[in-house]
């Protein structure tokens, strides 16, 4: 039998897994951590840890498609580019004052994965019904221990913790968004899976993602110009859907306009199939090599569609951390 904790190791829990929720919930709580995670620091991890903690407590309650109301932005891929990430909340206003999607893939690749992610987390928390996080396929487990999301969080949490906390988080996101009940967002594509939305309703989406079926081709598929149907994917996962596929999906729900990002596009952003399908990329600069341009995309309350196109934020006005990467806290 373990004995009873002492005072002071009682003392010591409370601390770390309760201060932190209470303070997160007075109002200074979130307002004094943004300003710090501005600055391109993540939190310690009993706050982080309290902060993941408010941020499920939220998610579990949303649905797997989410309703969002104009005027929302709509921003894709980020991939750890904290600076670029800046960059956008420059140029598209922020929470409150606008209610934002975001498609998926906050995290891997980037050097700032964790601290990318700790702010979008605590505009979840600060504006809940402002925000609306859905699941990439970056979001789950066998992706971050691959493209460096793990091994960044085991660097500057110095353990495991933090990146189980946001696996937690990871697997609560929604698969989906429908803006007005007529412009679907989602991470990748369409599944044969799942042609309706209430079917989509009714996955089972609080796991890791598994490697086939209709959730995963949420987060893996890609539209494909030249095809009417389906066809394999090279990725391994998902499928590549035509136009045919799209007019139906758009018909049988009836919706009239799809969104999502997943794939690196020149340019930002593609419009596909006379205007139905939009690809959203908000990585600029991808890799800090690949030269693309990056988007978001603007709906208003009438409707109309607004990209705004925008590029890497200069060297100069970023940090690139030396290699290794040396771990720092506030």
């Amino acid at each position: 039998v373990t004995p009873p904790p002492s005072h002071h190791d009682h003392h010591r829990h409370h601390y770390h897994h309760h201060h932190h929720i209470d303070s997160l919930e007075a109002m200074s709580g979130p307002d004094v951590w943004l300003e710090k995670v501005r600055g391109c620091r993540y939190l310690p991890e009993a706050d982080f840890y309290g902060l993941c903690e408010i941020v499920k407590a939220l998610l579990v309650e949303e649905s797997n498609v989410q309703p969002v109301s104009t005027p929302v932005t709509i921003c894709g891929d980020i991939h750890g580019q904290f600076y670029d990430l800046l960059h956008l909340f420059k140029l598209s206003g922020e929470p409150p004052s606008t209610n934002m999607i975001f498609l998926g893939d906050y995290v891997d690749r980037g050097y700032f994965s964790l601290e990318t992610l700790t702010l979008l987390l605590l505009l979840k928390a600060k504006y809940p019904s402002r925000v609306v996080m859905l699941r990439g396929n970056h979001e789950c487990r066998k992706i971050t221990k691959t493209y460096g999301f793990y091994d960044e969080c085991l660097l500057k949490f110095g353990n495991g913790n933090g990146w189980e906390m946001c696996m937690e988080v990871f697997d609560l996101l929604p698969l989906g968004a429908v803006i007005d009940g007529v412009i679907f967002c989602v991470h990748g594509g369409l599944s044969p899976d799942a042609r309706t939305l209430d079917h989509i309703r009714t996955i089972d989406r609080k796991r890791e993602t598994p490697g086939q079926g209709s959730m995963c081709d949420l987060v893996w598929s890609d539209p494909e110009v030249d095809i009417e149907k389906w066809q394999v994917s090279q990725r391994g996962a998902g499928w590549l859907f035509g136009s045919v596929v799209c007019d139906e999906f758009l018909q049988v729900n009836s919706l009239n306009f799809a969104v999502r990002s997943h794939q690196l596009v020149d340019a930002g952003y593609q419009y596909l199939w006379d205007e139905k399908l939009a690809t959203v990329w908000s990585a600029p600069n991808y890799h800090y090599r690949c030269g693309n341009s990056a988007s978001f995309l603007t709906i208003d309350e009438n409707l109309s569609k607004e990209i705004t196109v925008f590029e890497a934020v200069p060297n100069d006005d970023r940090v690139i951390p030396p290699r290794p990467l040396v771990a720092y806290f506030l």
